[in-house]
């Protein structure tokens, strides 16, 4: 099994107890399946079988090296959106061929770095970038593969803060205005059309939305095919969402029928970006009660895992179900589940029913996505280590911070 479920009372990730990983390990600590990672990766290879394609990772999702490595291992290209994220696919022994750079703000020494590693396409979002992107080229003898990324103008009925294709979002040039800027960019010296791109949003449900932004995409790709701008790859990006409390689960296989349908008799590839999908419900965030502190009004359940750790609660309310570690008979009471950060939003679940004592462990699931990469050191905390479990081996992937380490490039004034 590669989802969280109960031996004899302890829950276990594949299979280990992660009452003994939190003994070894420590908390708070984030735990990872790499069952449920490979899974879902196959899931998009089998949904997209029919339509030549590449499955580019997110890496902003969880740029983790190991859970790079093992998805380079598996054949993935990856979407990145700076120079570090970029880095880090190199060391974990990605194929730059199979990167594409995406990106409001992408700067010169970041576009400098892309183009001495040869990445298949920048995923250009604005006339400004696109002049830039050229100037850099030229400065280095290389012409930059391009893509623009469109902004279709679809709602993805998601959270404010995750949609990312109507008009008013940052991302993306209008796609009205999109064949004026494919031909300025055939015509600049250092630079070389090569696809286009639409990302509408995250954590999708319904995926009419997605379906609804290709046919708008397809119909610009032939007018300018119509115009002899031939293009050789469509990038529809991701925002495939995941269950975080009894959601149901997109229809990825079903999205695969519908795109195989409109690629049929097609030259281009297809590309889409996944991440959330892929890491989401492969991880879980283990903390360790710290406090119950019981009141009139509400009860809080002070954990040793906060904000800092596990930001998405506090961003925007996300959900994340939490359940006790080990199964115990004692009285369910409601808890406001808690961080001891200094900030009221610091809150990790809200009126969770519980059955906890001071020390128990609780697992928060489906933390496997913007969790990690979503952390910080606010309040000088340390973060959390890394697991990565394989049937009953254990991997640690990253070790837990310090607070030597956090201090290390500091300077006293002289």
């Amino acid at each position: 099994m590669n989802a969280p479920h109960r031996i004899d009372g302890r829950l276990h990730l594949e299979g280990v107890a992660l009452d003994t990983l939190a003994e070894r390990c420590g908390t708070p600590l984030y735990v990872y399946s790499r069952a449920a990672l490979e899974a879902a990766y196959r899931a998009y290879e089998e949904a997209f079988a029919a339509t030549p394609h590449l499955i580019c990772y997110a890496v902003k999702a969880n740029s983790s090296l190991a859970l790079l490595n093992l998805f380079a291992r598996m054949g993935a290209g990856f979407d990145i959106v700076s120079g570090g994220e970029l880095a880090r696919v190199l060391s974990a022994q990605g194929d730059p061929r199979k990167v594409v750079f995406s990106g409001v703000g992408k700067r010169v020494d970041e576009m400098r770095a892309a183009l001495e590693a040869g990445i298949l396409c920048f995923n250009v979002e604005s006339t400004s970038e696109l002049h830039r992107l050229n100037r850099v080229a030229g400065e280095l003898g290389k012409v930059a593969p391009v893509s623009f990324r469109v902004n279709p103008d679809v709602d993805p009925k998601t959270h404010p803060y995750i949609s990312t294709g109507l008009k008013e979002n940052k991302f993306g040039v209008p796609i009205a205005e999109a064949p004026a800027l494919y031909r300025t960019a055939a015509a600049l010296p250092h630079i070389r059309v090569t696809g286009i791109d639409c990302h509408i949003g995250s954590q999708l449900l319904d995926l009419s939305p997605l379906a609804d932004a290709a046919d708008r995409v397809f119909a610009l790709v032939d007018a300018l095919a119509a115009e002899g701008i031939a293009l050789e790859h469509i990038d529809l990006g991701g925002g495939v969402g995941i269950s975080y409390r009894g959601e149901t689960a997109p229809d990825l296989a079903g999205y695969g029928r519908v795109l195989a349908e409109r690629f049929a008799g097609r030259r281009e590839t297809l590309i889409v970006e996944p991440g959330r999908s892929l890491v989401g419900n492969a991880g879980l965030l283990l903390a360790r009660v710290e406090y119950l502190k019981l009141g009139a009004d509400k009860n809080f359940a002070i954990v040793d895992a906060a904000m800092n750790d596990l930001m998405r609660p506090a961003l925007y309310e996300a959900y994340h179900e939490i359940v006790e570690v080990i199964a115990r008979p004692l009285p369910k009471r409601r808890y406001d589940v808690v961080g001891p950060i200094c900030e009221t939003g610091d809150f990790l679940g809200s009126a969770r029913e519980l059955s906890l004592d001071e020390g128990d462990l609780v697992a928060l699931l489906s933390s496997g996505a913007y969790g990690m990469s979503m952390s910080s050191n606010y309040n000088s905390r340390p973060r959390a280590a890394e697991i990565l479990v394989d049937k009953k081996e254990i991997h640690l992937i990253r070790e837990r911070e310090t607070q030597e380490g956090l201090m290390a490039g500091e300077r006293l004034l002289d």
